[in-house]
């Protein structure tokens, strides 16, 4: 599922305000942003099948293993799409989404990169129009100045802090959904780096 003008560049998805209807049902939409390999994205349609799953990146090359694996297992509850996190409010309607995941983004260290930063005020704004009323948002990072960071950009935004983890993997509970490792959460964690979470509520 390509959103590609002739020219090249990624365009409004004709599905905005209508990811209902592709699914045929009136499931909770879920998505992964960011979602690389789609690690989450499978183990959340895996487990979920009464929600809609949406794994977004930029990178196509990321997203066909994902999508092929989706595929083969016959798993009609996830979907691949290629986008820009910076234009989610153009591929989906106000309200539209019931949940977001963030696992393991680029930290985006430079002063000047803020604004790239996925916890920053401008896409924390972008949530908060696209995410319903009380629903969540999930965020996992080996990178300690980013938790950090998005702690306090969340907490200055007024969002309800509802889980605060810095050590996930120390007390994880058997089968629990934070325990799905990625690609670089396991290169991280046999670094020696401890893995951050917290859910916030929009």
């Amino acid at each position: 599922m390509e959103n590609v003008r002739t020219d090249g560049q990624l365009s409004e998805s004709p599905l905005k305000g209508s990811w209902h209807e592709y699914f045929g049902n009136d499931n909770p939409i879920v998505l992964e942003l960011a979602c690389g390999r789609g690690y989450y994205t499978l183990a959340l349609g895996r487990r979920y099948s009464d929600r809609n799953i949406i794994g977004i990146d930029k990178k196509g090359c990321r997203l066909w293993g994902g999508a092929d694996e989706a595929l083969k297992e016959g798993l009609d509850n996830v979907a691949f799409l290629r986008g820009y996190i910076e234009k989610l409010d153009e591929y989906f309607g106000e309200n539209e989404v019931d949940e977001i995941w963030i696992t393991f983004p680029d930290p985006f260290p430079k002063p000047s990169k803020e604004n790239k930063r996925l916890t920053s005020k401008r896409f924390l704004d972008m949530y908060r129009k696209l995410v319903k009323p009380g629903g969540m948002v999930h965020f996992k990072t080996d990178n300690q100045k980013l938790f950090e960071y998005s702690l306090d950009e969340i907490e200055s935004e007024k969002f309800l802090i509802m889980d605060v983890n810095r050590d996930v993997h120390r007390d994880l509970k058997e089968g629990s959904l934070l325990g799905v490792r990625t690609y670089y959460e396991n290169k991280f964690i046999e670094e020696g780096k401890k893995i951050n979470y917290l859910k916030f509520q929009v």
